[in-house]
């Protein structure tokens, strides 16, 4: 490849912001002393992360404590609570940088005394969080955070874990979704927030690009600051440049901003937008979004999910609690929690009894567990980082209502470097072993 160089009034934050409070009131008492799981929950409740992202995942949060405390799930979750024992959750804030999630995190174990934290949007927090979980030996689950870093600065972590999917496979699934859908593309460039997830996303976007499609061009890239809310400049310089593809890893209110911007100004109607966590913001795109738009859920989540027992259960509870269907971050998280859940349940103890940091870890080590976007294979950074197919389709918008058309989707062995092999050699390699059927 050539080189030249919100709108979420719907989602329920007060009700959120409430359990937040009433959770984090709760009583400095351990798991031991009265009988319950306590399980930190962190995501985004204020700024402009919560709407598309931390307030679905706290709603899904919210869901799946409380009808797994009534033992309402299907099998093999149908066990109440968490080994028979009641969760008690303790919702906390990630706003405000990775300094003070790091201070957050010490208090949710050494005085909120939780048995295990599940959390994390910003690959920054995530890169902060990750050794102290080790320093306090406490069992952590990164719901959503996709920095692939997490698990080659903390290549021996014995307690952290991811049970979502990393940077580079949203990238190489993109790259993969243009080749079989549009191989003849010649323009492309790129927009993205300027810190190592932007920088990174881009880094392996670029580098798959060169692979799959020898011949296409990157004409413009642009990395605005994070936050910055409004892209004219931007928009602009890369609309001269006549793209065919625009590239974005932009999230949260960046990204509403970003299409709404940029759809007015006209850049999406001459060129295809393709969003790799474009399936956050899928109910509120509407008519301001054009059809045709290339979106993601950085995984098989959210409207991508697969029709199975557990996914129409969730899908049916969120709805009924929020009158939404799950966006991807509220289906990561529930993935998550039903992770936690079954390391507790495959961690070999008394029933009734809460796991240890360590048994928690054994349970989820290497394993592979049901959820609601298929079957999770910890295959990944020594049995730490999960594996799973991808997919990419068109966004739709018709009769006030939509859909995701043109989905294509990609095994995880198709888009995920074998173990131990970073995704910049795996790519550069020509991606050995690589199972696209």
């Amino acid at each position: 490849m050539k080189n030249n160089k919100s709108k979420f009034s719907k989602y329920l934050v007060s009700g959120v912001a409430a359990l937040a409070l009433a959770a984090g009131a709760a009583s400095s008492v351990s798991a031991a002393e009265n009988s319950k799981f306590r399980v930190g929950i962190v995501t985004f409740l204020s700024g402009p992360a919560a709407g598309p992202f931390g307030v679905p995942s706290a709603n899904a949060a919210k869901v799946l404590v409380e009808e797994l405390n009534k033992g309402n799930l299907p099998a093999p979750y149908d066990k109440i609570g968490i080994n028979g024992a009641e969760i008690e959750a303790v919702i906390i804030d990630e706003a405000g940088g990775a300094t003070k999630q790091v201070e957050e995190y010490r208090n949710l174990v050494q005085r909120q005394k939780v048995d295990a934290v599940i959390g994390y949007v910003s690959s920054g927090d995530c890169l902060a969080v990750a050794p102290v979980a080790e320093e306090l030996k406490t069992f952590t689950i990164a719901y959503d955070c996709g920095t692939s870093r997490l698990f080659v600065e903390n290549s021996d972590a014995q307690y952290m874990f991811r049970t979502g999917l990393d940077a580079s496979v949203d990238n190489i699934g993109a790259v993969r979704y243009l080749a079989a859908t549009r191989p003849d593309v010649a323009r492309l460039s790129g927009i993205q927030q300027n810190y190592s997830w932007g920088q990174d996303s881009w880094a392996d976007f670029t580098a798959a690009a060169s692979a799959l499609l020898p011949e296409a061009e990157v004409v413009e890239e642009q990395f605005p600051k994070i936050y910055q809310g409004q892209y004219g400049a931007e928009i602009s310089a890369l609309s001269v440049k006549r793209p065919e593809i625009v590239h974005s890893s932009f999230w949260g209110g960046d990204m509403e901003a970003l299409v709404l911007q940029a759809n007015a100004r006209g850049l999406l109607e001459d060129a295809t937008g393709l969003l790799t966590c474009g399936e956050a913001s899928l109910a509120t795109y509407k008519d301001q979004a054009p059809n045709g738009m290339i979106i993601g859920a950085r995984g098989p989540f959210g409207a991508f999910a697969p029709e199975n027992e557990l996914n129409t259960w969730f899908k049916g509870a969120y709805n009924a609690a929020y009158d939404l269907d799950p966006v991807y971050p509220a289906t990561k998280m529930a993935q998550a929690i039903l992770g936690l859940k079954f390391a507790a349940e495959n961690a070999g103890v008394a029933d009734k009894e809460i796991p240890t940091a360590d048994q928690l870890a054994a349970g989820l080590k290497g394993a592979s567990f049901p959820s609601v976007s298929g079957t999770v294979e910890m295959a990944r950074g020594k049995g730490h980082q999960a594996m799973q197919g991808i997919a990419y389709g068109e966004y739709h918008y018709e009769d006030g209502k939509a859909s995701i058309v043109n989905t294509v989707a990609f095994s995880g062995e198709c888009v995920t470097p074998p173990e131990g092999v970073s995704a910049a050699d795996w790519i550069a390699q020509g991606f050995p072993g690589a199972q696209c059927n």
